[in-house]
């Protein structure tokens, strides 16, 4: 079998799988923060009750997260390591920083927080989760930087056969980088919110712990609705950004065949690769795609060779279907927050919200296909293709017995996170003392 399908294979499962855990630990940070900051203001002991009860699940997902992380990373030295003797100069550089500075705060901090409860001031036991919040996304934004130089190569010269870096600040301030950051970021954020909303509007629809879930669903909506809108709006100059940076995936991600000018955006479109072409495009919006783009003339993918164009339908559909999720995520929590006074009678919604918890989870993994897939057939973008980086010395049985033992791992601790995290969100919170 081919060595660089079953490696690009697997590497998608463990990065996938990883990617699970991400997300929510990236938003529920911020919010078990937000409630143990509210509870220092005003007294209120729901709101240490919700840091207890919200921080139990995001130490579940965080200590799963951490297990699925490690392995990823000794894949780029076996799988890949052409790609890692090539461009390790600079490739290495953000994530030996986000182990060294993001991971040892975050690790510190977050035991001063399990251990400190009632042994430290509570301004100081909130400012341990602050912290925690603070290097979990920070965390993100090295290795983001890291993923963004292989979108859009910066800073780097070709010398002694591989890629040095020779501006490390040009790197660290990529725009790629950048948006890719904040896009990747809010969009875990509202994986949290509907997470919390989620989990709230199970325990009101059986009329438990009314008063306390209600605060929980509050903040959770709010949460949810701020952070779509700014995946949106985010993601609207990411789109610039890719457009300008790596037109054949523009391309791809609208199946696009022709060059065009004021390009529009067909709302009914099937893509016939094999054909070069679109078998349907209806509903046109006159220049919508230019405007996204932020270029007036989008090059179609006919104009690149055949060897240099990503897969066109999987890139296609995953962006498709994550633009109509996001929608989906401003709707629903506009609607939550609408709704709020009477939201104890409104069990239809709660019921919708409930079944949508897996949803942000599947629009963060859509985007990670288009990232990736769209970048195809370049592991860094015109500089280093796919089949170029991986590693000489693997043999596929290899691979293969590997891919089969990182599956079965990974099944059996998502399984395991599901479980705890179902077990302990039914459970709900601790009582409420007397």
């Amino acid at each position: 079998m081919d060595i660089v399908l079953l490696s690009r294979l697997q590497f998608a499962i463990t990065a996938a799988f990883h990617f699970i855990f991400v997300p929510l630990t990236l938003g529920l940070s911020v919010l078990v923060a937000y409630m143990e900051s509210k509870y220092v203001a005003t007294g209120d002991k729901d709101y240490l009750r919700m840091a207890k009860f919200w921080g139990v699940l995001f130490l579940i997902n965080f200590a799963l997260g951490i297990v699925t992380g490690i392995t990823m990373e000794f894949q780029f030295g076996m799988n890949w390591a052409e790609y890692s003797r090539y461009v390790g100069d600079i490739f290495g550089s953000p994530l030996a920083i986000e182990a060294t500075l993001a991971f040892f705060l975050e690790s510190t901090f977050l035991g001063v927080w399990i251990f400190g409860w009632n042994r430290i001031s509570p301004k100081l036991h909130a400012f341990s989760i602050w912290l925690v919040a603070l290097a979990t996304n920070i965390s993100a934004l090295w290795i983001l930087i890291a993923n963004g130089w292989m979108q859009n190569p910066v800073g780097y010269v070709i010398r002694n056969g591989r890629a040095e870096m020779v501006d490390f600040w040009a790197v660290v301030t990529n725009p790629y980088a950048i948006l890719k950051f904040f896009h990747t970021v809010m969009s875990g954020w509202v994986v949290a919110g509907f997470f919390i909303l989620g989990v709230s509007a199970y325990h009101l629809l059986r009329k438990n712990e009314t008063e306390f879930f209600k605060k929980s669903f509050k903040i959770g909506a709010t949460f949810a609705l701020i952070s779509s809108i700014l995946v949106a709006f985010i993601g609207h100059f990411h789109a610039h950004e890719v457009a300008h940076t790596q037109p054949t995936k523009i391309a791809a991600m609208e199946s696009l065949w022709e060059t065009t000018k004021d390009a529009p955006m067909y709302l009914l479109l099937i893509p016939d690769p094999k054909n070069e072409k679109n078998l349907v495009e209806a509903i046109g919006i006159p220049g919508l795609l230019s405007f996204l783009a932020g270029k007036k003339e989008i090059k179609g993918l006919k104009e690149f060779p055949p060897q240099d164009r990503p897969p066109v339908t999987l890139t296609f559909v995953s962006f498709r279907l994550m633009v109509g999720f996001g929608f989906l995520f401003i709707l629903l929590s506009f609607l939550a927050l609408v709704k709020f006074k009477e939201i104890e009678q409104s069990t239809t919604l709660l019921r919708i919200l409930l079944w949508s918890i897996p949803l942000p989870y599947i629009a963060a993994q859509l985007g990670w296909i288009v990232a990736e897939v769209g970048r195809q057939p370049w592991i860094v973008y015109g500089l280093l293709r796919t089949s170029d980086a991986v590693s000489k010395a693997v043999e596929p049985i290899q691979v293969i017995a590997s891919l089969i033992g990182f599956t079965i791992f990974y099944s059996a601790l998502g399984i395991i996170d599901i479980y705890l995290l179902s077990k302990y969100a039914k459970k709900g919170p601790e009582p409420k003392e007397v």
